[in-house]
């Protein structure tokens, strides 16, 4: 009688595996940057706005989303390195449509000065996340957690965009 077959361990320290973090960082450091480039220049108009009670202070932001961006980039270098076939696909799409929106919601909120604009697409936003979440779970557990602070943070920011709207 044989042995059940165990899947090999994920070279996490291979040339490729490696490349893949390199390459899911610097995605993570673009989307920052754009979200910057176009969020910087418009914090008059949003020092100007209404904000509720809850709003955090300025520095809170940034990091916030340094730490958020970076959990993003591992859990998605430990899905593209586990992943396979179309499990793999399909996770890689859900994280695309959430990123894409990630980075859309600086130019709604602030590129456009729209906080209407900007919680539509916060809240097509956190369904991409939860969607991000699901795909993520059925290839690794820890790459489907390392995005819950993510969601908590949008859900957070997603309040707060309301409540701008509203008071604005």
């Amino acid at each position: 009688m044989t042995a059940p077959l165990r899947p090999a361990r994920p070279a996490w320290r291979s040339p490729r595996s490696l490349l893949i973090l390199a390459g899911a960082l610097a995605l993570s450091l673009a989307a920052s940057q754009l979200g910057s480039a176009v969020t910087v220049p418009n914090l008059p108009w949003y020092d100007g706005l209404a904000k509720p009670s809850f709003n955090p202070p300025k520095l809170a932001f940034p990091i916030a989303w340094t730490i958020l961006y970076a959990l993003m980039a591992v859990s998605l270098w430990r899905v593209a390195v586990i992943g396979e076939g179309a499990a793999r696909r399909r996770a890689l799409t859900a994280y695309a449509v959430q990123f894409a929106l990630n980075v859309a919601w600086s130019f709604a909120f602030f590129g456009a000065q729209n906080p209407g604009l900007g919680l539509g697409v916060i809240l097509a936003l956190l369904a991409a996340i939860v969607w991000t979440i699901l795909t993520f779970r059925s290839i690794d557990g820890l790459a489907a957690g390392l995005l819950h602070p993510y969601l908590a943070w949008v859900a957070f920011a997603t309040a707060l965009n309301a409540s701008i709207l509203f008071l604005n």
